[in-house]
C-alpha cells in the first residue's frame, strides 16, 4: 500500500460569529471566496494535505459556530485540537475584545500545550477598521502567541498563517520525539496519527483533498 500521509494534525477555528472563520478556511482549502454569509451550524471540517520538511501532513481543520447556543457542541472539539486559530474581525471591536473569552475557553477545554495563533481577518476593509494592528500585536504578546492579519477575500496571509501553525505543531512534536528518544522511549504524541490509511485516501498523492461534515 502506498503511504498516504505521515502525520495528521487537528486544527480548530474559533471566534465570534461573522468574523470570517468559514471564509478563511474556504480560502485555504479551495483558494476561493464566497461573499454570501451563511452562519455555520454546529461544526464543519475540511481537509487539506500539505508538505513540510519532506513529510506529508494532513490538516483536519474544524470550523466552529460562534453563536452561544452551539458552544456546548464546539467545546467538545477543543480537547483533540493540536492547534487553534482565534479569529476576530478588524472592523468589529467587540469581536476583538471577545478574544480574551475565547482564550479562557481554550484554557478550560483544550490541552495545556496546544499551539495557538490569533488572526485579525478582513484587513482588506481598511476604511472600516476598528482594531489597530498594534492593539492586536500587544494582546498576542500578552498571551505569548503569534498574530497575523488576514483577508479571506483577497487571500492575504491566509496560506502563511496555516503553514506557520502547522510548522509550530511539527516543531513541538519533533522536540517531544527527540526527548523521548534521548530518554530511551519512542512514544508519539497521542494527538498525532502517523502512517498509512490504505484505501481510505486513494487521492493522497494530490496536493489537496476535501471533506465536509455537519453535526446538528
Amino acid at each position: 500500500m502506498a503511504k498516504s500521509y505521515d502525520y495528521l494534525f487537528k486544527l480548530l477555528l474559533i471566534g465570534d460569529s461573522g468574523v470570517g472563520k468559514t471564509c478563511v478556511l474556504f480560502r485555504f482549502s479551495e483558494d476561493a471566496f464566497n461573499s454570501t454569509f451563511i452562519s455555520t451550524i454546529g461544526i464543519d471540517f475540511k481537509i487539506r494535505t500539505i508538505e513540510l520538511d519532506g513529510k506529508k501532513i494532513k490538516l483536519q481543520i474544524w470550523d466552529t459556530a460562534g453563536q452561544e447556543r452551539f458552544r456546548t457542541i464546539t467545546t467538545a472539539y477543543y480537547r483533540g485540537a493540536m492547534g487553534i486559530m482565534l479569529v476576530f474581525d478588524i472592523t468589529n471591536e467587540r469581536s476583538f475584545e471577545n478574544i480574551k473569552t475565547w482564550i479562557r475557553n481554550i484554557e478550560e477545554h483544550a490541552a495545556s500545550d496546544v499551539e495557538k495563533m490569533i488572526l485579525g481577518n478582513k484587513c482588506d476593509v481598511v476604511d472600516k477598521r476598528q482594531v489597530s494592528k498594534e492593539q492586536a500585536q500587544q494582546l498576542a504578546a500578552e498571551y505569548g502567541v503569534k498574530f497575523s492579519e488576514t483577508s479571506a477575500k483577497d487571500g492575504h496571509n491566509v496560506e502563511e498563517a496555516f503553514m506557520t501553525l502547522a510548522k509550530d505543531i511539527k516543531a513541538k512534536m519533533d522536540r517531544k520525539q527527540q526527548e523521548n528518544n534521548n530518554g530511551g522511549g519512542s512514544h508519539s504524541s497521542p494527538n498525532v496519527h502517523v502512517g498509512s490509511q490504505g484505501g481510505k485516501d486513494k487521492k493522497a498523492n494530490a496536493n489537496r483533498s476535501f471533506s465536509w461534515c455537519t453535526l446538528l
